[in-house]
């Protein structure tokens, strides 16, 4: 890989899975389904969102599969035999850390090579307000491209403004409308200001802690 590689949205019109056969990692029986699961369907990887085995009265048991193409982005739905096998795809996972954002691409690193990568818009979503600068991340790679980014569950922000501090203010005081760096407004206490850091649950959006 070189450095400042590019990557673009993964669509059906994508190169670099022609030869996916070489990627194949082991057979997988169905009742070693599992989310986030990485497979082939029909020569495209495709990572599995939710799954449930069903035995409909005297037919055959089989498994009702909700799946999401990685090159296309597309959600579908399909069910297999429960004697059929699968291919998974062998992924890479690899610590990143965020160099810096120019507007219209995310710039990272790899923390073990420094290899350095940018990554488009599409490619990293709704993650992207959480993505500041030196933040390490989780990413997963298959045939040098990344499918899949992991975010920490609380990150760390930077609060550029809010109400003046009140004298009065104490852990247990009433909160308050603060705006973060990325953009977002948070209820923080009364006692923080502009320049202080917090921490912040990312999956829900509100206020956990003062960060160091």
């Amino acid at each position: 890989l070189r450095p400042d590689r590019k990557f673009e949205v993964i669509n059906g019109g994508a190169s670099g899975y022609s030869s996916f056969e070489s990627l194949i990692n082991l057979q997988l029986r169905l009742i070693d389904f599992r989310p986030d699961l990485v497979i082939y369907y029909e020569g495209n990887p495709c990572r599995v969102m939710d799954f449930q085995h069903r035995t409909p009265g005297n037919l055959r048991a089989f498994v009702q599969v909700r799946m999401r193409n990685l090159k296309t982005g597309n959600s579908f739905e399909t069910r297999f035999a429960s004697t059929e096998d699968l291919q998974t795809a062998q992924l890479e996972t690899k610590e990143m850390q965020v160099l810096y954002d120019d507007g219209s691409d995310l710039h990272v690193m790899d923390a073990q090579t420094y290899d350095q990568f940018t990554l488009d818009n599409e490619t990293v979503g709704e993650l992207r307000a959480w993505m500041q600068p030196e933040m390490r991340f989780q990413a997963e790679w298959l045939e040098g491209r990344p499918i899949g980014l992991k975010l920490p569950s609380s990150i760390d922000l930077e609060i550029t403004d809010t109400a003046p501090v009140m004298k009065t203010a104490t852990k247990t005081a009433s909160t308050k409308p603060a705006t973060l760096v990325n953009g977002g407004t948070i209820q923080v206490p009364e006692f923080l200001g502009p320049g202080e850091k917090v921490r912040v649950n990312r999956n829900t959006g509100e206020y956990v802690e003062r960060a160091e």
